[in-house]
């Protein structure tokens, strides 16, 4: 992956004859990578990602993300390898722990989140660069697997995860880390520290997104998507942050989603998402990689993210 790039996420309840046109439209308009997710229950994120490289041309196309329990490491290296071996250059592999609620929910939530993440990426960096992986750990299992036909470009291996252990996991285990929305200067340098990584360290960030011409419009767009910052999981995003405090008693006296967000200061959805006039999106792409981002990833904000996709590559 070079620096500098930006993609845009396939929105995982996207109506399923509008993904082959979403890509081919996020390719022709520019961006340069096209993000599929894997999240209960809506897609798997191998199939997508195999329709959109068969979709498309030259757009790099990143999972983000995996859940590693529920996958032997083995044969997530296969799927991985045999679409780097037809599409090479073009796949990013992301991977996380999970979300707990969904491991759960299908009976695979490991009791170390922490040792499991680190046994998969260990494993899967080492089968597809091609080597043998003789393995006895505490959830990978591995008696001499080795790729028969290992892919001239070996796809990077990325760790989506948040907080302080897993940011130092995926530093020290990863090519590179997904850093979910919101992502702010701020919280980037705080997740960099975090991830100290030893080398080059590749990282993709998530960011709801809205331009138009008028900022309240797109700002209005982007508010709903939102929502989910409420909750205790987002508090390592948020933390950093100068209104971390205001932010924190808005959200314990809001009795619903959906009056927090409409509670939330314009200043407020400003820094948690890339929103505005194009250039004002531009200039917040320039702040997040000049804070370390090696892509910032547009998330469409609003009813029909197809649609989304024009007003979006204004800012590119």
């Amino acid at each position: 992956m070079t620096t500098a790039t930006v993609g845009i996420m396939l929105p995982r309840d996207l109506p399923a004859h509008q993904i082959i046109p979403f890509v081919q439209k996020a390719e022709h308009l520019g961006f340069d990578e096209v993000w599929v997710v894997e999240d209960c229950f809506f897609r798997g994120g191998f199939a997508q990602a195999a329709v959109a490289l068969a979709s498309t041309q030259r757009i790099r196309v990143g999972i983000g993300i995996l859940p590693a329990p529920v996958r032997n490491a083995a044969f997530t290296a296969l799927e991985a390898n045999t679409l780097a071996e037809i599409y090479p250059g073009r796949l990013i592999l992301g991977i996380g722990h999970g979300m707990p609620e969904w491991m759960r929910q299908v009976g695979d939530k490991p009791a170390s989140i922490l040792t499991m993440l680190e046994e998969q990426l260990t494993a899967l960096r080492t089968l597809l660069a091609g080597e043998k992986l003789e393995v006895d750990g505490r959830y990978v299992r591995i008696n001499g697997a080795q790729l028969e036909t290992p892919a001239t470009i070996a796809p990077p291996v990325l760790a989506g995860v948040r907080g302080p252990k897993s940011l130092a996991v995926s530093g020290r285990s990863a090519d590179g880390t997904i850093l979910a929305e919101p992502v702010t200067p701020e919280y980037l340098v705080a997740a960099l520290a975090n991830i100290d990584a030893a080398g080059p360290h590749t990282v993709v960030t998530y960011n709801v997104a809205a331009v138009d011409d008028d900022a309240s419009v797109a700002r209005d767009r982007a508010r709903p998507a939102l929502d989910a910052l409420g909750e205790p999981d987002w508090a390592p995003h948020i933390d950093p942050l100068p209104f971390a405090e205001e932010f924190a008693a808005l959200r314990a006296r809001s009795a619903t989603r959906a009056e927090f967000v409409a509670a939330l200061p314009d200043e407020w959805v400003d820094a948690l998402a890339l929103v505005g006039t194009p250039d004002r999106v531009r200039e917040r792409i320039a702040e997040l990689h000049a804070s370390g981002a090696t892509s910032v990833v547009f998330i469409p904000a609003g009813a029909d993210p197809l649609a989304q996709l024009d007003s979006l590559a204004r800012a590119l």
